[in-house]
């Protein structure tokens, strides 16, 4: 089911309110996974809610359906939502989104990336992150980085 696609055939390009989680996957050596979107640019796994879904259940899948990984345990570590959140896309759709942020260090499997909307997933180092990383994900790591100062 996408929800978002099956709403926006009522009300088209207007804005929207759309709930969604992203993760901070940490690994042993304390680099955080990102990935490199279709769109060009870099960011964490995530994505928007679907109908019956808590935020953790949405984290947990879009990570799976993303980069083939299973994670563990989830630490909220903060949700950012308001003006600053309104992104207006390509297709012209508008939308406020409501992004609760996660981390964990508990993950298995081996990273398989999409190929839908991601090009590659690599670990960096918190102190190098890759040209491209947006602006609302360098403002996700955060609470993250603030963490390890």
């Amino acid at each position: 089911m996408d929800y978002v696609k099956e709403l926006r055939k009522e009300v088209g390009t207007r804005p929207l309110i759309l709930p969604g989680a992203v993760v901070i996957i940490e690994n042993d050596r304390q680099e955080i996974l990102l990935q490199h979107r279709k769109d060009g640019g870099w960011g964490l796994p995530g994505g928007l809610m679907e109908l019956g879904e808590s935020l953790e259940e949405t984290a947990r899948r879009e990570v799976k359906e993303e980069t083939g990984l299973k994670i563990g345990e989830l630490e909220l570590l903060d949700i950012f939502s308001g003006k600053d959140y309104f992104f207006k896309v390509s297709n012209g759709d508008e939308l406020y989104s409501v992004t609760a942020v996660y981390k964990t260090d508990e993950y298995e499997g081996v990273i398989e990336v999409d190929g839908e909307e991601s090009r590659e997933a690599t670990f960096f180092p918190m102190n190098q992150m890759p040209v491209g990383l947006t602006k609302e994900y360098h403002e996700y790591l955060q609470p993250y980085l603030k963490k390890h100062e």
